[in-house]
């Protein structure tokens, strides 16, 4: 499957925006975003022209996509299921992305990235409800239970991915006992319980998926 193979920090630039694809990396006079203010490009004019509606809604949608770790097809699938389901799309949008295995790997801190975690999947370091499961899109459900393989216990990045956990716990919606390197999906979360991405206005990629 084709995948993202660039600069992680270029896309940050072109958002304008910290979108954390390296998880806590990319705090600090480091990041990419500190360095260097204007989006990537060679015309320095051209990337400073106010933006139509359109263009708003486009940049909504890639960052959103970006901070998952999607490609367009995949993401277009999502937003497709969401519009299906009874509610609020941008809503439904959002609680599919958060369900993702890769990202509930992420949220548990087993991972310091999301792209770090949907690695542990496809190499089969995750177990849900006790079976190996080796597809990153995978939607977990309610009381699911997200584990980390016994031969794969060892690791250390592992173990210092779960120092988060220390420092700033989990979302409400999981539970995790980081003895056992296990954790307890209690509920699929709502928008409002998804605060780390507030910024991002999912109405604008209904406005642009619905055009």
């Amino acid at each position: 499957m084709a995948r993202y193979t660039d600069s992680v920090c270029r896309l940050c630039r072109a958002e304008r925006t910290r979108l954390f694809l390296k998880g806590e990396r990319c705090h600090g006079a480091k990041c990419a975003i500190t360095r260097k203010r204007n989006p990537p490009g060679k015309g320095p004019r051209s990337r400073t022209r106010k933006l139509s509606n359109y263009g708003l809604q486009l940049r909504e949608k890639q960052k959103l996509k970006r901070i998952y770790g999607m490609l367009e097809r995949q993401f277009r699938n999502v937003f497709a299921k969401a519009d299906r389901m009874g509610g609020k799309t941008g809503d439904n949008l959002i609680s599919l992305l958060e369900a993702r295995l890769d990202n509930v790997v992420f949220r548990m801190r087993f991972a310091s990235s999301r792209s770090q975690a949907r690695q542990f999947v496809s190499h089969g370091h995750i177990l849900v409800n006790g079976k190996r499961v080796t597809i990153p899109s995978y939607t977990v459900r309610e009381n699911d239970t997200i584990s980390i393989a016994e031969r794969s216990k060892r690791m250390v990045i592992i173990k210092e991915a779960l120092k988060e956990f220390t420092r700033s716990g989990v979302s409400p919606w999981l539970d995790v006992d980081p003895d056992s390197l296990s954790g307890t999906v209690r509920a699929i979360p709502r928008r409002s319980d998804v605060t780390d991405i507030a910024d991002v206005n999912e109405q604008l990629v209904v406005e642009l998926y619905s055009r």
